[in-house]
């Protein structure tokens, strides 16, 4: 009995065990058959590969982004998976199964493309959601109302995409809101007051929209508010004084608006404010005695762009922690106060009324901007990161003629000491040069009006015989192919239409002073709407370019919408002998002006080019580049990435530019190509005949001249392609090893505050750099090899990978390392020159780069990794995805 007895307890045992294994089993186990269902048909409708959702996997444990509790579906991420290529073709937003999960927390698609309207049931079906991510994800269409009955929602971000219309007061019902983010749209109207009622908003980013109305002051109620950005929007009114009661605010962004009035003292409330941005507004008066001094935590403060006058504040310049100022660009006057900065700190009193002898100190390690100012006397001990241009100062270059500054000075009945007292040598000398400029001025317009001449008689013969041969081209092309219709241009996609009075008033008739540089389909100049929006009008002389560049640019518009290329917000079409295209101004301006502003700098808080920007920069270029190569079809080529055409938006997000250039794979500069863009594949209607005149190895030969200027800081190097480029690569690419990581820290611009960690990072891009570089274009990676590898550089450089260290060809295998180093001197006669030409056809050898790694479903097509080099690296990155 005792026997049996035992015998019955272990089994008791045993039974439990086997119970309590399989409940926690359970947990990691879908068990709703309605969710099953649901993740079926959401895998079906958005095309996702069975690599990252296997059909016969269990979703909760294998599926990627899928997670479970209880055995039901609470949270989805769909945020950098890939579409099967059938589904590849029509992108759309498809996403009818979430309404079947009845225990979703959160949906995140950021970043994954779904072109089309937020449904209206989102808000009636998605009651127990929490988390909504749709940002970068190429939605249209206004928010629905609807949305305003996700009572539990946390977090909603919206931004990066194409939104329209008025944001709905119902958002303001959501009172568990802890996010909001809609920047980066296209909404218009005012900010709903009853936003105040977000009673738990810890950050609301409304910028980069068409916003326009006052600031609604009860948005000062919200307590536990710490990011506020309403910049590059169109705001009007003064700042609401009650925003002062935000004392939890570390970062307050109303920059680029049409805010006026002055900068009220009750800010001083924000006495956890970390970083303030109201330039390039309208603020006038002066700057508030006692504000600064309560803001004892404040890092950052840009003021530049306003009216701002009197004097300089001592208690702002004598901050123990502010590291960046920036008043630039306002009227203050008043004599240099004294003060010791923060020795990193950075300084700009550029173009304003300061006067009198500097009594700055000129001997520290940050940087100080008092160019455009009416400073007098001589500078001791000038420092190299002091710049003094524009100004009366004596024995210094490039500084305000004598009769400017003696009238200031008059003015304000004071004295001016003048350049040159006891050298008259100096004096003599400047009052004969005045005397030449005449001659020179005289001579230099007469030459001018000769040049015109002759060259409005020459374009007039060129037209004329152009005229002739067009004639005879296309009455041949019609005789040898009359059943093929002219493929019309499209421009539903180019925004609003302006006239060119709007034109003119807006650039002050093209104005030199608003010119901001010749572009190669024609001059870009700044203007501002009239709702005080800062745009960029590009002048297109039809004349000149006979109507080729104008055409692809607008039919590129009008048929691909992607977050990486800069938007279009109009156009002007009025005059026949020339069209005007009006784009969004990007704040950071391109990376070439931004990387050259910011390289002297050492503080990391600064919003400057860190390691952290730089490689979002490189990320960024790399999808633009990725798309035009790899989801365009045709495949497209830019032929023309430098660092200029890198443009750069508020928060350092890629817009790429100078698309007037991009040309179809193997395709004539000339030929029309975008009127046939679809970002779709289509099967066999590729042409495989002919020599490629543009070869996407071009694109990536040139961004690794740009890799390797964002790691050494020295600006032009994409731009250019002479001797001294050259050698300049050479030693740079020497110092670039798989093998040895201290070799670059010969080469990493020392502006660059990076650790260990960052520095492996630092290495991972410059050995891909080298691999963009390599004289041979077909041993250059795929670009979509290349945005793997920029988005896991760590993966590029540490051996733990099972077979981080092979390359695969068609006929053998070879190391990392020599495929690296290849053979650049003895191969560098097949380098194109082919950066910075402006899109000139490229000699030599063609490249094996044939569809771009594109992969067309024609049979005669070889698949890209017959053709190219592939890291197997990447490939067992894809296979993890």
């Amino acid at each position: 009995m005792e026997f049996q007895a035992h015998r019955r307890y272990l089994l008791d045992v045993v039974l439990l065990l086997l119970l309590i294994q399989c409940g926690l089993g359970q947990t990691d186990s879908l068990n709703s058959s309605a969710d099953w269902t649901a993740l079926f048909g959401l895998r079906s409708s958005l095309g996702l590969r069975g690599k990252d959702w296997p059909i016969k996997a269990e979703p909760c444990s294998s599926w990627t982004g899928v997670q479970c509790k209880a055995g039901r579906v609470v949270g989805i991420t769909v945020s950098g998976l890939k579409r099967t290529r059938s589904r590849l073709i029509s992108p759309r937003f498809a996403v009818d199964a979430l309404a079947n999960f009845t225990a979703l927390v959160s949906f995140n698609a950021s970043g994954f493309l779904l072109p089309g309207s937020i449904p209206d049931w989102f808000g009636q079906s998605l009651v127990t959601l929490q988390v909504l991510d749709l940002s970068s994800s190429s939605i249209a269409g206004p928010i629905p109302s609807s949305i305003g009955n996700l009572s539990k929602l946390t977090v909603l971000r919206l931004s990066g995409n194409s939104l329209t219309g008025s944001m709905p007061s119902a958002i303001g019902q959501l009172s568990q809101l802890s996010v909001l983010d809609l920047s980066r749209n296209l909404l218009t109207g005012s900010i709903p007051p009853i936003f105040s009622s977000l009673n738990n908003l810890t950050r609301l980013e409304l910028a980069s929209n068409f916003l326009s109305g006052p600031i609604p002051p009860s948005l000062g109620t919200l307590s536990k508010l710490q990011v506020l950005n309403l910049s590059d929007n169109s705001l009007t009114a003064s700042i609401p004084s009650e925003l002062g009661n935000l004392s939890a605010l570390l970062v307050f962004d109303l920059s680029m608006n049409s805010l006026t009035g002055v900068l009220p003292v009750n800010l001083k409330g924000l006495r956890n404010l970390e970083k303030m941005y109201i330039g390039d507004n309208g603020l006038e008066g002066h700057l508030p005695d006692d504000l600064f001094r309560s803001l004892s935590q404040l890092q950052v403060l840009a003021l530049r762009g306003n009216k701002l006058d009197g004097g300089l504040n001592r208690d702002l310049l004598a901050h123990p922690k502010l590291k960046f100022l920036d008043v630039s660009n306002n009227i203050l006057t008043g004599s240099s106060p004294s003060f010791v900065p923060n020795s990193v700190a950075v300084f700009n009193f550029s173009n304003n009324f300061l006067y009198g002898h500097l009594n700055l100190p000129l001997e520290f390690h940050g940087s100080i901007d008092l160019s455009g100012n009416y400073f007098q006397g001589v500078v001791q001990n000038k420092s190299h990161n002091v710049s003094l241009r524009g100004n009366c100062l004596k024995m210094v270059p490039n500084q305000r003629n004598f009769e400017d500054c003696r009238l200031f000075y008059s003015g304000k009945t004071l004295t001016f000491e003048g350049f040159g007292e006891g050298n008259p040598d100096e004096l003599v000398h400047r009052y004969v040069k005045n005397n030449r400029l005449k001659f020179i001025m005289v001579g230099l317009f007469g030459g001018l009006g000769l040049v015109v001449i002759f060259v409005v008689i020459l374009v007039l013969f060129l037209k004329i015989c152009g005229k002739g041969k067009a004639n005879k081209r296309e009455k041949s092309n019609d005789e040898a192919s009359p059943s093929l219709p002219k493929e019309p241009l499209y421009f539903a996609g180019l925004g609003d239409s302006f006239t060119y009075e709007q034109m003119l008033q807006s650039t002050g008739n093209f104005s030199e002073d608003n010119l901001l540089k010749h572009g190669h389909s024609g001059d870009l100049y700044k203007g501002f709407l009239e709702s005080g929006l800062p745009v960029v009008i590009k002048k297109v002389n039809m004349q000149y370019l006979k109507n080729e560049r104008y055409s692809l640019e607008l039919d590129f518009f009008s048929k691909v919408s992607h977050m990486r290329f800069v938007p279009i917000l109009g156009h002007c079409f009025e005059r026949e002998d020339e069209k005007l295209l009006v784009y969004k101004c990007m704040p950071n301006g391109d990376l070439a002006n931004c990387l050259q502003k910011v390289s002297s700098s050492e503080d990391d808080t600064v919003q400057s080019l860190d390691w952290i920007i730089r490689l979002k920069i490189a990320i960024g270029a790399a999808e633009a580049l990725s798309y035009l190569h790899h989801e365009c079809n045709p495949p497209l080529v830019h032929r023309d990435i430098q660092a200029s055409s890198i443009l750069l938006d508020d928060k350092f997000e890629v817009r790429l530019g100078s698309l007037s250039e991009a040309c179809v794979l193997g395709g004539d500069q000339h030929h029309n190509v975008f009127s046939r863009l679809r970002r779709t594949q289509q099967s066999s209607e590729q042409s495989s005949s002919g020599p490629s005149q543009a070869s996407c190895s071009l694109d990536i030969y040139c961004f690794g001249k740009v890799l390797l200027e964002l790691v050494t800081g020295k600006v032009g190097i994409s731009k250019a392609e002479d001797s001294t480029t050259k050698e300049w690569l050479e030693y740079t690419l020497s110092n670039i090893s798989f093998h040895d990581k201290e070799l670059i820290t010969k080469i990493v611009d020392p502006s660059l505050m990076i650790d260990d960690d960052l520095l492996e990072e630092v290495w991972a891009m410059t050995i891909i750099a080298k691999l963009c570089l390599n004289p041979k274009p077909s041993r250059r990676p795929l670009m979509r090899y290349v945005l793997k590898a920029l988005e896991n550089p760590l993966r590029v450089i540490r051996e733990e990978s099972s077979s981080s260290g092979r390359l695969r060809t068609t006929s053998s295998r070879t190391s990392w390392s020599a495929a690296f180093h290849g053979s650049w001197r003895h191969s560098s006669s097949d380098v194109h020159r082919e950066c910075g030409s402006g899109g000139s056809k490229q000699p030599g050898r063609i490249s094996s780069y044939g569809s771009c790694g594109y992969d067309f479903l024609s049979s005669n097509k070889r698949l890209s990794s017959e053709i190219v080099p592939e890291p197997e690296e990447f490939r067992d990155v894809e296979r993890q995805d």
